[in-house]
């Protein structure tokens, strides 16, 4: 009878699990859209893939912690840590008042995501047997989308309406409901659990080695010279952390990220693959909202739009992906989203300023229904390879594999936007006069009235060579996922 009771709780353990998934979902696509009037409105567009790699970066360097945490401490007691984290930055970033404040408040969010991410995806999976799992993560995999939905719409609507306070102040009262659910009605047996040590040493090196590589791709190439002794330095720590935390795995009683999950050939290719994604899915969304307003012209609600295609895509083919995983397998689902990857890619390569926001929304959606039929495929597949003792971490490998290629993307895609740019406006011979925190003015509708054609002409042509740049590095990202994705074994569930 009690089995039953609890049983009985799964549909409102999972609604909890799916509100905290949304929440660490939601910041990608709702800030995307918003960020054009925030950094108008706190000047500094040179930081501006900062407000996206700080979240990025945080969030992709204690997911392993987290997820080793949740094997040892249980999903429960993690799991309310990260929304009460995420909820104190979300505080933080809606009453900042600097470009620098939102960034350390987006760091504090990011600490909280990389909690809810694999946690919120393990307590399924602890929860659901084998052969429910492919439906249920159909439908986590499908919050991504729903995210992208409302992501952009809220964004656009605070915007346009409220102030753009409101897309972090609107974590609270969700956080909270999705906190709450998981103290009342998630119940695990942890007292027979044994108790490991914490793999410190691996997590210290895991935020040195990203946190370093972070801001040499950010920072390469603008602030820093490639060709400097700076560069060398920060080559030579990410360089030596990763040997150094490769090391320690082999050696630790109880590894931050056991080496052992790398043998199976479903789980090493699936989290290379979502490296690969999250570099993707990064670019689309961080950018696009850029080239719509500040280039096409478009406000941020019409931007938000051209996001919300792709989570039409996203929740369809993630439902769809949880009943083709039961007939055909991880592999031809998989492909098949690769496939629909490198069409998107391709749409987004192709996009210019005259072709309008509906070129731009079709090159979403096609992202979308890629990343619904990989993202479920990967999670079940990774989740069906291992046991409960190291499914917290085999899973978090997967969401650290995607969250790190976001970080990574953002990054080194930021670092070629502004590259791009401020090549543009050399060439033009205004390096003087303006800079790439010029932009800044393209996306303020007040203060680009009172520009000359010509600087307008400048900063548009200098935007729009610099996001060709990261439309193509996307398109080619694309390509080489669908390459790894061909690797994963033919085994069905």
């Amino acid at each position: 009878m009690a089995a039953k009771e609890k049983q009985m709780k799964r549909p409102l353990v999972l609604f909890s699990v799916m509100l905290g998934m949304f929440l660490s979902a939601i910041e990608g696509t709702i800030v995307a859209t918003a960020i054009p009037t925030i950094v108008a409105d706190l000047g500094g567009f040179s930081l501006y893939s900062w407000v996206f790699s700080s979240y990025l970066l945080t969030s992709a360097a204690t997911i392993l912690v987290f997820g080793k945490l949740a094997d040892i401490f249980g999903r429960k007691p993690i799991f309310i840590i990260g929304v009460i984290i995420f909820l104190i930055g979300s505080t933080l970033a809606g009453l900042s008042t600097s470009m620098f404040m939102l960034i350390i408040s987006r760091f504090v969010q990011g600490v909280g995501a990389g909690a809810l991410m694999p946690v919120a995806t393990t307590i399924v999976g602890d929860i659901y047997t084998k052969s429910e799992r492919a439906k249920i993560q159909g439908y986590l995999s499908a919050v991504w989308g729903i995210s992208a939905v409302s992501g952009p719409l809220l964004g656009g609507l605070f915007v346009d309406i409220l102030n753009w306070r409101y897309v972090f102040w609107m974590n609270l009262p969700l956080g909270i409901l999705a906190m709450l659910g998981i103290w009342f009605f998630l119940h695990e047996q942890m007292e027979n659990k044994e108790k490991k040590p914490i793999d410190y040493s691996g997590a210290i090196l895991v935020v040195v080695c990203v946190s370093t590589l972070m801001y040499l791709l950010v920072e390469g190439g603008i602030g820093i010279d490639w060709n400097s002794f700076i560069a060398y330095i920060l080559i030579s720590v990410t360089f030596l952390s990763f040997v150094l935390f490769m090391i320690i795995q082999k050696r630790a009683e109880d590894p931050m990220m056991p080496l052992i999950i790398w043998k199976s050939r479903m789980v090493s290719v699936a989290n290379i693959a979502s490296l690969i994604a999250g570099m993707i899915i990064i670019g689309v969304s961080s950018y696009l909202p850029a080239f719509v307003q500040g280039v096409m012209g478009y406000s941020a609600t019409v931007a938000g739009f051209t996001l919300t295609a792709m989570s039409i895509g996203w929740p369809i083919a993630a439902t769809i992906s949880g009943r083709l995983l039961l007939k055909v397998g991880y592999r031809v689902t998989s492909v098949s989203g690769g496939f629909f990857l490198i069409i998107g890619g391709l749409l987004f390569f192709l996009l210019t300023p005259e072709k309008g926001p509906l070129w731009a929304g079709i090159g979403s959606f096609f992202i979308g229904i890629g990343m619904g039929l990989t993202n479920t495929s990967f999670i079940v597949g990774i989740q069906n390879a291992v046991g409960w003792e190291i499914r917290g971490i085999a899973t978090a490998s997967n969401m650290f594999m995607r969250s790190l290629g976001s970080a990574i993307g953002a990054a080194y895609l930021g670092g070629l936007l502004n590259k791009g740019i401020l090549k543009q406006i050399e060439s033009h011979g205004l390096g003087g006069e303006l800079t790439v925190d010029s932009t800044n003015l393209l996306l303020d509708p007040k203060e680009k009235v009172n520009l000359s054609s010509e600087i307008i002409n400048v900063l548009e042509n200098a935007l729009t060579s610099g996001l060709h740049i990261v439309y193509l590095g996307i398109f080619i990202l694309a390509v080489i996922g669908f390459i790894v994705i061909c690797f994963i074994p033919k085994k069905e569930i």
